[in-house]
């Protein structure tokens, strides 16, 4: 434990000081070029290695010899170049000079790898990749169905995607959808679905069928952010559960008139759990216990089997405890009488022990 106002023991600062500058990340702004841009840039970049050597194989036309007319021109030297770079190579014209061989091996050899690479990486990015990132969305789409969208990955929603594991669902029905490339790059480890994109915009969820998905969990960072993907989800899924973290009180009234179906606020909960350890010292414990998949207990929230209809909730044969019905839209606590007759259709919220979890 760390002594208060002191520093852990065992600490370095002098070397914490070196890992925090070997992690330093320059400043970086994205760069928007068109495909037109590209593409021009690659063929700049190709033609201006092309005339460099072209150059070169002029001012050392006295080491070529032209089998033909024994003449070396400027279209001789034009002609050659081009021949050199795609290895084709007649034979008519052809390098004696020691110094005219030294170029071409250290000059023309390398100039002929790079537009190689040049051409290649143009035909990968334009075509063959592009092909085959479509070919692999087609196939992810055709298994979306029951899926999990988690529209933000900062601090919750990257908690959330590893709770959502820990209990069960598999990954490749999780979905991650957020504007930063790094974040997804550590979401990606998990084994999920990630897109980099706004998930503001209509095509972003059409693209991973929200219209299809179990749930959509929403945690953008800002509010504003959150109420405005929560009112695009629901225009275009109108029956979806969603769930939204909000951080200011006024606005959990606007994310449940936006269309979310639940609303959390960090920042109350963090309240309860302070006001809790006040009347005692494991309150706030045994709450963040039940909100974890790692504790010993759980919550667990689910439609009564048929076989518990006409049961009491003191009755249910998952063995849980029971502490909540909600029955038509109303909650109704495990200490009331409509509570002793469970019917089709209710929804029980209940406690049930972890399984195969070590005693700690």
């Amino acid at each position: 434990m760390a002594k208060a106002g002191g520093q852990q023991p065992g600490r370095n600062p002098f070397r914490r000081k070196a890992m925090l500058a070997s992690q330093f990340r320059p400043l970086r702004r994205q760069v928007k070029i068109p495909v037109w841009g590209d593409v021009g840039l690659r063929t700049g970049l190709a033609l201006g290695l092309l005339l460099m050597v072209i150059l070169i194989h002029w001012w050392d036309r006295a080491g070529l010899v032209d089998n033909v007319d024994g003449e070396i021109s400027f279209l001789d030297v034009v002609y050659f170049t081009m021949i050199s770079v795609t290895t084709t190579g007649f034979g008519d014209i052809a390098p004696v000079s020691d110094r005219a061989r030294l170029i071409e091996a250290v000059i023309v050899t390398p100039v002929r790898i790079a537009i190689l690479f040049i051409f290649v990486g143009a035909a990968y990015d334009f075509v063959i990749k592009r092909s085959w990132e479509k070919w692999r969305m087609a196939r992810i789409q055709e298994q979306l169905t029951e899926h999990v969208v988690v529209l933000g990955y900062g601090v919750s929603g990257s908690q959330s995607v590893g709770e959502l594991i820990e209990r069960g669902i598999d990954p490749a029905r999780i979905v991650v959808i957020d504007p930063s490339e790094d974040r997804l790059a550590e979401a990606e480890k998990l084994g999920v679905n990630v897109m980099a994109a706004d998930a503001t915009r209509d095509e972003t969820l059409k693209a991973v069928r929200i219209g299809n998905a179990q749930s959509v969990l929403v945690s953008a960072g800002r509010d504003d952010t959150s109420i405005l993907i929560v009112l695009t989800v629901r225009h275009l899924a109108p029956k979806v559960p969603i769930s939204v973290v909000v951080r200011a009180d006024d606005n959990e009234v606007l994310a449940r008139q936006a269309g979310a179906d639940n609303v959390i606020n960090p920042v109350r909960f963090t309240g309860l759990l302070l006001a809790g350890s006040v009347k005692g010292a494991h309150i706030a414990d045994y709450l963040a216990d039940l909100a974890s998949v790692g504790g010993r207990v759980q919550l667990v929230e689910r439609v009564v089997s048929a076989e518990e209809c006409g049961c009491p909730i003191t009755d249910l044969k998952s063995g849980g405890q029971g502490l909540r019905v909600y029955r038509n839209g109303r909650a109704i606590g495990f200490w009331e009488e409509e509570c002793q007759t469970l019917q089709p259709g209710d929804v029980v919220v209940e406690i049930v022990p972890t399984i195969g979890r070590e005693e700690r």
